[in-house]
């Protein structure tokens, strides 16, 4: 569905970046399951690692052996690479496995844009929420490149939560505080909102709402990442050109 909200003019390649996938809902160029799987590495009996130890060791392992998806993309320039990473946080949030992949790509000329995905429930537990927006920070600042949060499953939350989601996707210290004391725990007062200040000082997470059976939604978020990559930062803005021609031409309409 993402795909489909990118500009036509570029072409679109999918990246499985994840040994344990099981399925795709869409075709994948490059599949990281060809060069090492979570399943081969959790077999072998010197290793002896689990799912999680697994999962690492393959990342590592591609690291070590990025040729092959070198040879995997092969040469295509302008493209648009979606790159389906794993799913577990601790990647993303203080091991640097996913920085030195992201270092190896942008050596090839490849402009980076890390998005980011928070459940949109996760606005109704409180907690849960606050421990999200911290987790995207330490993500943020582990990776280093651009980077979009976004608020996925819009679609599945009651119409009293989507009429109250604008405060949500760039919330105040005075929004959270308000939404921790009304359910945290006392013992946990301070923590909490010391928590809601760090990350309202800072003002670094902000969130784009995904309504994934909303073209104009999925379009919105496009946008931003096109934004965040700085896709043709020195042309001029798409729809301007031809409207500048006319004008030049004497043709364009007079006001």
């Amino acid at each position: 569905e993402l795909s489909s909200g990118i500009n036509a003019e570029y072409g679109v390649h999918c990246i499985n970046l994840d040994p344990a996938a099981e399925h795709f809902s869409y075709q994948v160029q490059c599949d990281i399951r060809e060069l090492i799987s979570v399943d081969d590495v959790m077999e072998d009996s010197e290793l002896k690692f689990g799912p999680n130890g697994g999962l690492v060791f393959c990342l590592e392992y591609l690291i070590q052996n990025t040729d092959w998806l070198d040879e995997c993309l092969g040469d295509v320039d302008d493209d648009y690479f979606i790159i389906d990473c794993p799913g577990q946080i601790e990647l993303y949030t203080h091991m640097d496995t996913m920085g030195r992949f992201i270092r190896t790509l942008e050596s090839w000329g490849v402009r980076v844009c890390a998005v980011y995905l928070l459940d949109s429930q996760f606005l109704v537990e409180p907690s849960k929420f606050i421990a999200g927006m911290c987790s995207a920070l330490s993500a943020m600042v582990q990776l280093q490149v651009p980077h979009v949060n976004v608020l996925t499953k819009v679609d599945l939350l009651s119409t009293r939560d989507r009429d109250n989601l604008d405060r949500w996707l760039d919330p105040s210290e005075l929004v959270l505080e308000g939404m921790v004391n009304r359910t945290a725990n006392s013992r946990h007062a301070k923590l909490s909102n010391a928590l809601c200040k760090l990350l309202d000082d800072y003002s670094l997470v902000h969130f784009v709402p995904l309504n994934i059976a909303d073209e104009d939604s999925i379009g919105d978020l496009c946008l931003q990442i096109e934004l965040m990559l700085q896709i043709n930062e020195d042309a001029e803005p798409r729809g301007m050109r031809e409207q500048d021609l006319d004008t030049e031409s004497g043709f364009g309409d007079e006001t």
